[in-house]
């Protein structure tokens, strides 16, 4: 292949949603990417003042293939299935495990929050998953200026710098009893277990309170935690109104091959979800329910209070395994979010069978087009 050949397919690229796959002089896969326009997105690549990695990524391709998919949601899906497979040098992102964060409540004497991504036996209170680490600092953030805990050693002595700021309770100014430590991490779970909507009230509240009280600085300051309280939640559409902490679990099978999809639900909003293709998988019985009990025994893979799977999935088993509510929805918004997860697992699906038809249009039916020499 030369650049005169790659010029030529340049020219002829359709506005469709799929997946881009680029290639150095030696066949090999460099760099994969999806769009919804896969025109405009991968034109700019070659029109563009490129720097860094990128510039040097544009250098060395020497081929271009495409996969059109139906929407930009499959083509995400699409472009999970090949980065995991080919494991491209230039793609820094989508490795084979996702690693979720977690805000944790320390178990010692002066409690703080840390972001943490291992869940360990520890005593400790952990809320998530965060499949954003940057969603979880941000988070933690916010709860240290509205409900602080310690945030320094915690030997007294000077006053630490995040006490002048009002983001540490202050064991290194005063003594702070274990009564206030254990108020202030009570206001903190009510935060984690549906209390978004109760925390805007009282900040609301104290604003417009300092206001009453010509205190307008401080009011200004309530104000911008409630914009970061917006800011957190802002991509947090509840789906469940009853705003509990639940999973929700389903699959679909074809041709040998499983689509698991966990939706992660926290306070009412999908947070994030787990994937999973399995290939090779003729029998069905109890594989569901084996996969969703080693899921959870991983230690960072946290048990919410319940589940909610499909009518294929043997509830009761499950529930005796883990020790959690497990049951299946007929109807309502919990129903409607369970369809969602099928759907994800169809999607996510029908992306894997698009990458084996992909390996096979490239003459490697079993896949060995990109494995390292």
């Amino acid at each position: 292949m030369n650049k005169v050949v790659l010029k030529q397919k340049l020219s002829i690229l359709p506005e469709s949603p799929g997946c881009y796959i680029y290639k150095d002089a030696a066949g090999e896969i460099l760099y994969i990417g999806k769009s919804k326009n896969l025109k405009k997105r991968v034109k700019s690549y070659f029109t563009k003042t490129q720097t860094g990695k990128t510039a040097r990524l544009v250098h060395y391709i020497e081929d271009l293939e495409l996969i059109l998919t139906d929407s930009e949601k499959e083509a995400l899906l699409l472009e999970m299935s090949l980065i995991m497979k080919y494991q491209p040098p230039y793609n820094i992102l989508l490795k084979d495990e996702v690693h979720y964060s977690y805000i944790k409540i320390t178990n010692e004497k002066n409690p703080r929050l840390v972001v943490t991504r291992e869940i360990k036996k520890d005593g400790a209170a952990y809320f998530g998953p965060y499949t954003s680490k940057y969603s979880a600092e941000k988070t933690k953030e916010l709860l240290q200026k509205i409900y602080p805990l310690c945030h320094c050693s915690g030997k007294k002595g000077r006053p630490c710098f995040y006490y002048h700021l009002g983001m540490c309770i202050g064991p290194c100014a005063r003594e702070v009893s274990q009564q206030e430590y254990q108020a202030q991490i009570k206001r903190i779970k009510h935060f984690f277990h549906a209390g978004h909507s109760a925390v805007r009230r009282v900040l609301e509240e104290r604003r417009d309170l300092a206001a009453s009280e010509w205190q307008f600085e401080r009011a200004q300051e309530v104000q911008e935690w409630i914009e970061a309280l917006e800011q957190v939640t802002e991509k947090q559409k509840v789906v469940i109104k009853d705003r509990e902490d639940r999973d929700v679990i389903d699959f679909v099978h074809d041709a040998g091959v499983l689509s698991i999809q966990i939706f992660f639900v926290r306070n009412g909003a999908i947070v994030g979800r787990s994937a999973q293709i399995l290939e090779q998988v003729e029998e069905m019985d109890g594989v569901v329910e084996a996969y969703v009990q080693s899921f959870y025994e991983h230690p960072n893979h946290l048990l919410p209070k319940e589940l909610l799977v499909s009518a294929e999935i043997d509830a009761r088993k499950l529930a005796e395994e883990l020790g959690v509510k497990v049951k299946t929805p007929k109807r309502g918004e919990k129903r409607a979010v369970l369809q969602l997860v099928q759907e994800n697992a169809c999607s996510a699906l029908r992306a894997h069978f698009k990458m084996l038809d992909y390996e096979y249009e490239e003459g490697n039916p079993k896949g060995e087009l990109a494995e390292k020499k």
